[in-house]
């Protein structure tokens, strides 16, 4: 049986707007790192991204960074990352942390965190991986995703068997249990 090493988070440079998504972050570092599971993120100190690695790191497991040497001069790379690699460019990053990552979970975002969740998602429709897939909708954020992707698969622009592959679940428990029975399966 195979078990969850690492979970490659994609989140934002933002916190937000309301107390609930940093305390999501916080809680879905502090989960990872009680369940054992190491971080793989986007290296950056800012927003989302710094509260879910100082969770990992504060309950002793490892964060790994992966950041484009061009972000470095306007987002400041995560100075206590157990590891920080620097990629040429963005592509190299997501095909890297997709490299480092037994699953992946999208915490809110912006553009960058639609960017990487919708490359990896299509990755695995086009059979380049069967890693799993989750989304932590925190506080209804990805209600209108979710909805977007049901709208694709009613009108045959995705079939069924892909839109399964990305959970939407509300609660972090739920979702790491997904992620561990994914993993399991394969």
């Amino acid at each position: 049986m195979t078990t969850i090493q690492r979970v490659c988070v994609f989140c934002g440079t933002s916190a937000g707007d309301d107390e609930v998504y940093a305390d999501a972050a916080r809680d879905f570092g502090t989960a990872l790192a009680e369940a054992g599971i190491d971080l793989v993120y986007g290296g950056s100190s800012l927003g989302m991204m710094r509260l879910v690695a100082d969770a990992v790191l504060d309950r002793g497991r490892q964060v790994i960074g992966v950041m484009p040497r061009h972000l470095t001069d306007r987002d400041v790379p995560y100075e206590r990352a157990t590891e920080l690699h620097l990629t040429e460019t963005m592509h190299e990053r997501k095909a890297h942390m997709f490299e480092l990552a037994d699953a992946f979970v999208a915490l809110p975002g912006g553009l960058g965190t639609l960017d990487e969740l919708m490359e990896i998602s299509t990755w695995a429709q086009l059979g380049l991986h069967d890693k799993p897939i989750a989304i932590l909708n925190v506080a209804g954020y990805f209600d209108q995703l979710a909805s977007w992707l049901d709208h694709a698969v009613e009108h045959t622009f995705l079939a069924p068997r892909h839109r399964e592959r990305i959970a939407v679940l509300d609660d972090l428990a739920a979702l790491l249990h997904y992620l561990s029975a994914q993993v399991a399966k394969r």
